[in-house]
């Protein structure tokens, strides 16, 4: 079956996901929870398949591709997770009436078919699978080559799980064309689809945007920084940027550049070049920051703009929040960072005038995540402005219609 053909078989089936009910829906996440946990073992077993051709088994990416039994019980809890949100669909989120007679509501509604085109990410397929179908979008998955079989397993459990349940299977649909041809018919089918959201690195996201006739919700990178202010708890501090880089380096919510108040430096690198250290951290540094540790390497200007995916990590001194600011607006991605302070007034001017999906003070970026957001899962990181920005889960994936009453009411 062509691209084209699936995607208009997903519109179709759409239209009858739209009248299912939020038991009807939960009904369907339940059953493809417990076929994910039934056959754990043949998806880890396909899975196994992709990592012994995968190149190079040191990379993040392989790091992502990787399943074993507790990341495939995470992605079970996950789908729990969401059966356990609140629909969206049909929320009445303003209500008035107007002087002509007319009553008014603005209504979340699905946003009809949405495709998502993502990177060595297994679990990525389940995630988005069931936030589309909870929301009431019909779902159409798009991974890699890297992760084809792990791709193929899970989507036939799925598929064979929702149909076992009574339900239209074509809700969810798998491209098993992970050619760039593929790629570029899908988002053709903009008669068919209504959102496509790139899941991976700036290459996805930059083909997918000069390639698609259908509105795009960019999901990519993270080049994530966190400010040291002058004000800083040192120990909070280190714990803060331990967390943050060492947790889960190859994730876009790592953090990769550090910016420490040039008032400090001299009292706290030290203590932060121990730490990293002990962690297996690589530490580029700035001339300043080098010449009070020499164990680190100097670091190139491109380094700043670089995100490492890896426990590497750049040190640069800066003159004050509105340097670090200015320094975070000018290389940031948009996604997350931080400030580490005591000072209320400097949190708020970093939390203001950063430009960022998510700004945290005090806390470790690692926590941008639908996850922990309460979201359940989430279809990926926005980093654009325009219809949602930051993780995005249900609410997410519905726009909002008007449903307008009245008692006959004629316009003068």
């Amino acid at each position: 079956m062509s691209v084209t053909s699936q995607a208009e078989k997903a519109r179709q089936s759409a239209l009858k996901l739209q009248g299912y009910s939020t038991d009807d829906k939960n009904k369907v996440l339940s059953a493809i929870a417990e076929g994910i946990s039934a056959y754990k073992d043949f998806i880890i077993a396909e899975n196994k398949k992709d990592l012994d051709i995968f190149p190079d088994k040191t990379s993040a990416l392989f790091d992502r591709l990787l399943l074993n039994e507790k990341r495939v019980m995470q992605m079970v809890e996950g789908v729990r997770a969401v059966i356990d949100l609140k629909d969206p669909v049909g929320e009445v989120t303003a209500e008035w009436d107007r002087p002509s007679g007319l009553h008014i509501k603005k209504v979340r509604a699905p946003l009809g078919v949405v495709a998502i085109i993502y990177e060595a990410r297994p679990n990525v397929t389940v995630d988005a699978a069931v936030l589309c179908i909870k929301s009431g979008n019909a779902a159409i998955l798009r991974g890699s080559r890297q992760a084809l079989n792990s791709n193929r397993a899970i989507y036939k459990v799925m598929s064979e799980a929702i149909e076992k349940a009574g339900f239209d299977k074509d809700i969810v649909q798998f491209i098993d064309d992970a050619s760039h041809d593929g790629a570029k018919e899908l988002l053709t089918c903009e008669k068919s689809v209504d959102l496509v959201i790139p899941r991976g690195g700036e290459g996805l996201k930059k083909f997918v945007l000069e390639n698609s006739l259908i509105p795009v919700l960019a999901s990519a990178g993270g080049n994530c920084h966190i400010y040291v202010a002058k004000s800083a708890n040192f120990q909070k501090a280190v714990d803060i940027i331990e967390n943050s880089k060492c947790n889960k380096p190859s994730t876009c919510n790592a953090v990769e550049h550090i910016l420490i108040d040039k008032s400090i430096a001299k009292d706290f690198v030290p203590i932060l070049n121990v730490r990293m250290r002990a962690c297996g951290v690589k530490v580029l540094a700035d001339e300043f920051c080098h010449s009070l540790d020499n164990e680190t390497t100097l670091a190139a200007d491109a380094d700043y703009d670089t995100e490492f995916l890896a426990l590497t990590l750049t040190e640069k001194v800066v003159s004050g929040v509105s340097d670090a600011i200015d320094e975070i607006n000018r290389r940031g991605t948009r996604h997350s960072e931080c400030i580490v302070t005591e000072d209320k007034a400097e949190a708020e001017k970093f939390t203001t005038l950063v430009d960022a999906a998510a700004t945290y003070v005090n806390t470790s970026t690692r926590f941008t995540d639908g996850f922990e957001f309460g979201f359940g899962a989430e279809m990926g990181i926005s980093t654009g402005k325009m219809h949602a920005r930051g993780p995005i889960g249900l609410e997410q994936l519905t726009s909002e219609r008007y449903i307008v009453e009245s008692d006959g009411a004629l316009r003068k």
